[in-house]
């Protein structure tokens, strides 16, 4: 399944400037592939070392949470709803993002008990892995 922006805009509630998926490339039930291109021209790094650009890793974080909601509410039960962050888990960043780059972000939900699940998550660029972890969600209304 491959959905554009506005597809992914039908499914969370995220808007410019905070919509950090561009495009996803796979998708099933349990697990997606979406891409994130970094531009020079976001508004983070107006701020975030602007001399020497280079993408926040809390935002890096919150693409891969945005893919991973994707899939998420693309699910029958959680269609409509929202999915929230309810924790992190070993978190590595492993390699600078800079404009230019073109994050690819992959998610697997490993498990989902009633509103609450845990999902592995990692995004890299040209195959180099840029930040791996565990992510944890709560669906809500």
């Amino acid at each position: 399944m491959v959905l554009n922006s506005n597809q992914i805009m039908e499914i969370i509630p995220h808007r410019y400037p905070f919509l950090l998926v561009d495009r996803v490339d796979a998708m099933d039930e349990t697990s997606i592939t979406a891409i994130k291109a970094v531009s020079a021209n976001e508004m983070h790094f107006l701020g975030h070392f602007p001399e020497h650009h280079v993408m926040p890793g809390v935002l890096i974080v919150e693409a891969l949470a945005q893919a991973g909601a994707i899939v998420l509410l693309s699910r029958d039960e959680f269609k409509g709803k929202i999915a929230f962050f309810a924790g992190i888990e070993k978190m590595k960043f492993r390699r600078q993002v800079i404009p230019g780059d073109v994050l690819t972000l992959e998610v697997s939900l490993t498990k989902i008990k009633g509103p609450v699940g845990i999902a592995e998550a990692k995004c890299s660029v040209n195959g180099e892995v840029c930040a791996s972890g565990t992510l944890k969600f709560a669906v809500g209304n």
